[in-house]
């Protein structure tokens, strides 16, 4: 018999083995002592499977601990016939008669942080144990001195449901019988102390509530998206790519229902036509991992395994991306390994010590999104964040990671003033160990997922960002030019007359052009707080806003470099974004506006189907300056090769409103040139002027350091390509 010491633990939900007192034990005089904790309890009868009484329990404290012995084995397979204080009789399983969830590889691999797919064992996943269907719980706290399953199958209460320890590598197990998908839980915490910590829920949670609620759901995992050679080749460094970053909830919103989000089937039906229809090869989507707060859009996630559930539930996420590949959409997701938020259900002070971030606030507390950095020294950390990049990849068949804030992972000093960052082991302000994760992630990723990328959003020097980790870089796929897009939105911004004296702002980016892979990204930090629109951005009146802003989309599209741009970028919305509101899709009953979409639409059309704008987008081979140095006109002109060399465009961009007429331009062969596309065309609410005659040719003239020149119209305000007609 028990000591009521350890009845008391149990019943106080301070006990930190259970299986030691709960559930089946032999007893020494060979016979079965069964034991069970059922608050509320009158009677409790353990009876055979088939239905047979083996033996009535004595309650033993009033809380509900029960204990007897029974007529059987010590492994014989037995349920409880309860009766309960409402006079209800029930019949259940005892979830300590079973055996060990974890399998002792996992179990190593888990202790060690090398578990390529950690997703696969913790969590909670619904299951069969033998011949019994429920969920088998399994949650890394190894500093607690107690855990427990918490859910709406048990009351919440923390006693019914304490959890097993596997010490080798500080993971608590538990398979509830009954549990199945739907089911809402989390963990109950002691801290080292004895002190009980707020529920938290599940850091592998594969679902959760939606907010204010902060529960995690019972979920089966994602069946396995086979690798796609078509989507490998789309990703390629030498395909097209257009990006169009999105904003789930405020892309759309269904005014007449309460301005609702639409759901993941409602986005399949109307988002992916909308993107093909204008040509996107991509589509980029912010943070669409769990979290509590709407106006962090997704970038303080606290369940990072569980597409929101906002727009419904996983499946529906699964069925969006696989109608965007049907589409010929390639889904790249933006991703957050930088920090987490301080929610009290959360990653924080996970199991009453500094789990998952840094203790010092020097390395662990980001100044400025007041959230908490990963500590990416501890191998459980780092391989729950690699097996998260491989879950999206592998279980929703995505293509790419965009990875937020770079930069701010891979400097310690980022953001802080002298005496608030503590310096590496060589006294320098690398992160060593965000790079290590960094390196460690893409090699993973590159491994296992070969068709899929990886992009980094960091706009320092940090050199070889997107060259392989064999050659010294950091393993990404592309990186984004944030120079670029500063630099290029500053002279924008200014008045035409002024722009003369600024004209290295559009020429500088091809100093480093090919030092990484870039994208080119017009993103949404771009258009709010307080920045503006694209639109607004611009000076000038109204036409004149209008027309630079397609002069700029045009040079962008002819710049080397993978493309991105921010939803309602592409038709000229005029206000800034917000996050709560539709994008104000009535403006394309504007011809004004509906004529810079079409402008849009044309040159991904346009890109897409002449590989010298895309083809070598990363060696100085693809890319020939003309004429950088008429700062006097504000005209910028180069050449774009493919491949072979071939075939090739003639760029041209007028940043002035003049019309510059008889403007000789050297080009690198003889025949005939003609317009490919000229943003100032009257379809897309421009002036007209056309820059060439059909088929102009040119002639034996060198000019510009080209054997042979043409005489054009330059338009006003405008980028022009020039197809070579041989």
């Amino acid at each position: 018999m028990l000591t009521s010491h350890d009845i008391d633990r149990v019943c106080r939900a301070s006990h930190s083995d259970p299986f030691a007192i709960l559930g089946p034990h032999r007893t020494k005089g060979g016979k079965t002592s069964v034991r069970c904790f059922l608050p509320t309890a009158q009677v409790v009868t353990v009876v055979s499977p088939e239905g047979h009484a083996l033996g009535e329990l004595s309650q033993r404290h009033p809380d509900g601990f029960f204990e007897g012995i029974v007529d059987a084995q010590h492994d014989t397979p037995y349920q409880f016939q309860v009766v309960w204080a409402s006079g209800l009789t029930s019949v259940m399983e005892d979830p300590y008669r079973f055996p060990l969830v974890l399998g002792e590889m996992d179990v190593w691999l888990l202790g060690e942080g090398t578990h390529l797919r950690p997703f696969e064992v913790l969590g909670a996943k619904p299951c069969t144990m033998e011949g019994v269907a429920g969920t088998r719980f399994a949650v890394w706290a190894p500093n607690a001195s107690r855990v427990s399953v918490v859910g709406d199958f048990n009351y919440w209460d923390g006693r019914r449901h304490p959890m097993r320890l596997r010490r080798e590598c500080g993971v608590w197990e538990l398979f509830l019988p009954d549990v199945q998908a739907g089911a809402l839980y989390k963990f109950e915490i002691r801290g080292h102390h004895g002190e009980v910590l707020a529920a938290r829920a599940d850091p592998y949670a594969l679902q959760s509530e939606l907010r204010p609620a902060t529960a995690s759901v019972v979920a089966t995992l994602p069946e396995k998206v086979a690798p796609s050679q078509a989507r490998k080749r789309a990703n390629a460094l030498d395909a097209p790519v257009s990006i169009y970053e999105v904003h789930l909830g405020s892309w759309r919103r269904v005014t007449a229902d309460g301005n609702r989000w639409l759901t993941w089937d409602e986005l399949a039906d109307t988002l992916v036509p909308y993107a093909q229809e204008m040509g996107f090869t991509h589509l980029e989507l912010m943070p669409v991992s769990e979290h509590p707060f709407d106006g962090s859009w997704g970038y303080q996630p606290i369940g990072i395994y569980a597409p929101t559930s906002r727009f419904g539930d996983a499946a529906g996420f699964g069925r969006l991306v696989a109608r965007c590949h049907a589409a010929g959409l390639g889904v790249i997701l933006d991703w957050v390994p930088a920090h987490f938020p301080t929610d009290a259900h959360g990653l924080a002070n996970f199991d009453g010590t500094h789990l998952y971030e840094y203790a010092d606030p020097r390395e662990g507390f980001h100044n400025d999104w007041n959230t908490l950095i990963y500590n990416l020294g501890r191998t459980e950390v780092k391989n729950f964040l690699v097996g998260n990049a491989l879950y999206w990849l592998e279980r929703f068949g995505v293509d790419g990671l965009r990875v937020d804030a770079v930069a701010s992972m891979l400097y310690r000093d980022y953001s802080r003033q002298d005496g608030q960052w503590i310096p590496n082991i060589y006294g320098g302000r690398e992160n060593l160990e965000a790079i290590a994760f960094l390196k460690r992630m893409n090699e993973v990723v590159g491994v296992e997922r070969e068709q899929a990328i990886t992009l980094a959003e960091e706009s320092t020097a940090y050199p070889a960002v997107s060259r392989p980790t064999f050659a010294g870089g950091l393993g990404f796929h592309y990186k984004w030019n944030m120079g670029w897009m500063h630099d290029t939105l500053a002279y924008m911004a200014r008045d035409p007359i002024y722009r003369q004296h600024h004209h290295g702002e559009m020429t500088f980016s091809m100093v480093y052009a090919f030092n990484e892979n870039f994208v080119l990204p017009i993103s949404h930090d771009e258009v709010v707080h307080g920045k503006g629109s694209l639109l607004n951005k611009m000076p000038g009146d109204r036409w004149q806003k209008l027309a630079n802003v397609r002069t700029f989309l045009g040079y962008m599209f002819g710049h080397p470099g993978k493309k991105l741009l921010f939803m309602g970028c592409e038709f000229a919305q005029e206000r800034e974004w917000n996050h709560d509101q539709s994008l104000d899709w009535h403006l394309l009953d504007n011809p004004e506006h509906a004529g810079v979409q079409c402008l849009v639409r044309d040159l991904n059309q346009l890109y897409r189907a002449t590989p010298a704008l895309y083809q070598q987008d990363f060696v100085p081979a693809g890319f020939e300056w003309i004429d950088h140095n008429d700062n006097q006109r504000s005209v910028l002109s180069f050449v774009r090769w493919a491949a072979d060399q071939s075939d090739f465009v003639v760029v041209l961009c007028n940043f002035t409103p003049n019309v510059w007429t008889d403007y000789r331009l050297g080009v690198p062969r003889p025949g005939g040139y003609r317009e490919l596309l000229n943003t100032d065309w009257a379809a897309y609410g421009g002036s007209d002027v056309s820059s060439l005659a059909a088929d102009n040719p040119a002639t034996d003239t060198p000019w510009h350091n080209q054997p042979h020149s043409i005489v054009l119209t330059i338009p006003p305000l405008a980028t022009v390509f020039l197809k070579w007609t041989a």
